[in-house]
């Protein structure tokens, strides 16, 4: 072997020592404990430690049965090294009210809310579930996990009985002025019965063909009630890459987040939705959701 090769391992080698120390670094189980207040289990053959939390403080009833925190009730946290960090996904239990304020605490946190949907049909109340995620620092994760069950906590405790709808009011009938919606987006809105909505296309790929707006491959924001006391509806379609972004932005202008899930399978670049809701005056919401948008576009 030559001198030159020699040299030229040693220094490789040299490079990803750094690399290999940070990847063997043991997990702080004891920190996730201290921090979230909970204790955990860990599984050797994955290297993988969990934090769980029962709902055992909501009683819901499924399909008229009243369910326990076994059968699907119960937030969790799971921790693992990868990469010379620490990477976390979790799976939160909430009920409606509980859902937007979780997810706030989430993203100020430092986490990423990677779904929203539901587990069930005939809840009462309805249970909802956010997947979070993250990579990073150990006890910067384990933080925002513990930011996340404290607000639930904080809901729960100035409202023991579950809210049944968001605050605001919705005229009746609507009577909403397209003109200043379509200045906020640049574009022509559809009007209906006094509601107005716009739509705007992307496109991805499926089965090797072009698919986009027709084929529902679209943001859009529908406008009812009056110019003063409206609801915007909606959905956003995104790359994966500009999820984080759009919640954050929504979440800020106080847009209720609803779901986010996919529509599609097989696309290419895969395409999320989020589906959303806000009450207020029309032409604000309607900045709120343009804003969503810049931010959406700013994203590389």
């Amino acid at each position: 072997m030559s001198r030159k090769l020699i040299i030229s391992l040693a220094l490789a080698a040299s490079a990803l020592a750094p690399a290999a120390r940070a990847a063997d670094k043991p997990l702080d189980t004891a920190s996730i404990e201290s921090i979230t207040g909970l204790k955990g289990t860990y599984n050797e053959a994955e290297k993988v430690f969990k934090v769980s939390k029962p709902r055992t403080d909501i009683k819901p009833n499924i399909d008229g049965w009243a369910m326990p925190p076994f059968m699907g009730l119960t937030s969790s946290a799971a921790f693992m090294r990868a990469q010379g960090a620490t990477m976390v996904m979790g799976d939160t239990v909430l009920l409606e009210d509980e859902v937007n304020p979780a997810m706030s605490a989430a993203l100020e946190g430092g986490l990423e809310v990677t779904a929203l949907h539901n587990h069930f049909f005939f809840d009462q109340p309805r249970v909802y579930f956010m997947h979070i995620g993250g990579m990073g620092d150990t006890q910067k994760l384990a933080t925002g996990v513990k930011a996340v069950y404290d607000r639930i906590a904080e809901v729960r405790a100035a409202k023991p009985a579950p809210a049944t709808a968001f605050s605001g009011e919705i005229a009746n009938p609507s009577s909403i002025s397209a003109g200043p919606i379509e200045s906020v987006f640049g574009t022509k809105a559809q009007t209906n019965g006094g509601m107005a909505k716009v739509v705007i296309g992307r496109t991805t790929r499926m089965h090797g063909t072009n698919v986009g707006n027709e084929m529902g491959v679209n943001t859009w924001a529908a406008f009812a009630g009056s110019d003063d006391q409206a609801v915007v509806d909606g959905d956003f379609a995104m790359r994966e890459s500009e999820l984080q972004t759009v919640l954050k932005t929504m979440r800020a202008e106080g847009i209720n987040i609803l779901a986010i899930h996919q529509h599609m399978t097989f696309e290419n670049p895969r395409i999320v939705f989020l589906h959303y809701w806000g009450k207020g005056k029309a032409v604000d919401l309607a900045r709120s959701v343009k804003k969503a948008l810049v931010a959406q576009q700013a994203v590389k």
